[in-house]
């Protein structure tokens, strides 16, 4: 029996949390640190995961097997590499690995390099350069932050005028020191999907499929956030698509990284574009998605715990990951003014009657107590509310159905998440 700590305060921490904890190998479960509805299924421990000193600490005194990096900040940072100095095992990329995300610019870099499919592009460490190069070229193009900026480093520039002022943003320091250089890449016509692999530095398997909202409002409009809604299987990445992503994307992308003796081991995330020419990679994640995470596990039939070992051991040869048929879906709700400023502290009620809502689960995301023990919202995003079904349609209708249940005058959702594969379907 192994004692898991799982790091993170999110929906997908929540999500990882309910995918351990009917593993037979699974003793005791942590989570750091946790929040209002992670606390019904793991012991929380008021630990911040950049606290690297900390986590060390609860790992000794709990006598912790196995931490689940949740977030990518603590990734880049290196806590898988600082754990495995201290004998701990974790599941995660080094922080060699994981300049796949804590660089744009590394990773379309490795692209150039070993022929991956990506759009073109070029990076600047300078805003008079970037300027300079806008001129050279048709909108829209996209701006990218070069480093990690919480899912908002992203923008799609329809006009000249926007595509400068995006740079002029970046370099202003509105996403910190990820804004320090940025990348300027073609725009790609197509339709947007996330393959998820289990990687264990060599051996790649898939590990799902999903398809996200990432704009804030209805339509898909307003600025991007880090994802309003989700849905999986993703109905683009058919086996065929799904083959091709990963025999011309992903599995040349682990290749890569062991040549370059940066061998990836953890949970790899490839945002992709579906083009007419086939499957394209807009940027790498390493580790799960969120709210990807909550609509993916949920489906998985077989025991996440094990995957995970098998991938710390480098044992996934042969590993074998099963699925349940049904679709899932999830409506992220969000407080008033996400992706902006947001209030914090007002209360929310109805979870309990909208968890018994059939086939639906409701995951936490940015939750907490008040002193009347009653759920409060303290982040942007706040519940993830997924059902499943047989269809999107038919997992969709179950979600909202329970949404309407909860009552929070201080958040907002999406009504249309999963339109575009509803239409599939009709």
């Amino acid at each position: 029996m192994m004692n898991v700590l799982v790091l993170g305060s999110g929906g997908r921490e929540h999500a990882f949390c309910k995918a351990l904890a009917p593993s037979p190998h699974l003793g005791a479960l942590y989570c750091a640190p946790g929040n209002a509805g992670i606390a019904a299924d793991a012991a929380l421990l008021d630990i911040d995961p950049m606290d690297f000193e900390a986590v060390i600490k609860a790992c000794r005194s709990h006598r912790i097997d196995l931490v689940v990096v949740g977030p990518e900040a603590p990734l880049c940072e290196g806590i898988v590499d600082v754990l495995a100095k201290e004998g701990i095992r974790a599941f995660g990329p080094t922080a060699a690995a994981a300049q796949l995300e804590g660089s744009k610019r590394f990773t379309k870099d490795l692209c150039a390099r070993y022929g991956i499919p990506t759009a073109a592009y070029r990076s600047f460490a300078d805003e008079a350069s970037a300027l300079a190069y806008l001129d050279t070229v048709r909108v829209p193009i996209v701006i990218k932050a070069d480093g990690l900026a919480a899912g908002k480093g992203v923008t799609i520039a329809e006009t000249p005028e926007s595509a400068r002022s995006a740079v002029r943003e970046v370099f202003a320091g509105r996403f910190g020191a990820a804004g320090a250089s940025l990348v300027i890449e073609e725009y790609l016509e197509g339709e947007e999907a996330s393959l998820f692999a289990l990687v264990d530095g060599e051996t790649v398997i898939p590990f799902g499929t999903a398809q996200d909202h990432k704009r804030v409002g209805d339509g898909d409009t307003g600025p991007n956030t880090g994802g309003m809604g989700a849905y999986s299987p993703a109905p683009v990445l058919d086996e065929a698509m799904s083959r091709r992503a990963m025999t011309e994307i992903v599995e040349p992308t682990a290749r890569a990284m062991a040549l370059e003796g940066r061998p990836f081991r953890g949970f790899l995330y490839a945002g992709l574009m579906i083009t007419a020419a086939g499957p394209q990679l807009i940027e790498y994640n390493v580790r799960f998605g969120d709210p990807e995470a909550q609509v993916v596990l949920p489906r998985l039939q077989s025991d996440l715990l094990a995957h995970l070992l098998a991938a710390c051991n480098g044992a996934l040869a042969g590993e074998t990951v099963l699925w349940h048929t049904d679709v899932a879906l999830t409506v992220v709700l969000a407080a008033n003014g996400y992706p902006g400023p947001y209030a914090q502290g007002t209360r929310i009620g109805g979870l309990e009657n909208a968890s018994k809502s059939p086939h639906t689960t409701i995951y936490h995301a940015g939750t907490a107590r008040d002193r009347d023990g009653r759920i409060i919202a303290i982040g942007g995003r706040v519940l993830d509310v997924t059902a499943v079904g047989a269809t999107v349609s038919q997992a969709q209708a179950a979600a909202y159905a329970a949404v309407a249940k909860i009552d929070w005058i201080g958040g907002f959702f999406r009504r249309d998440i999963g339109w575009r594969a509803v239409g599939r379907e009709v």
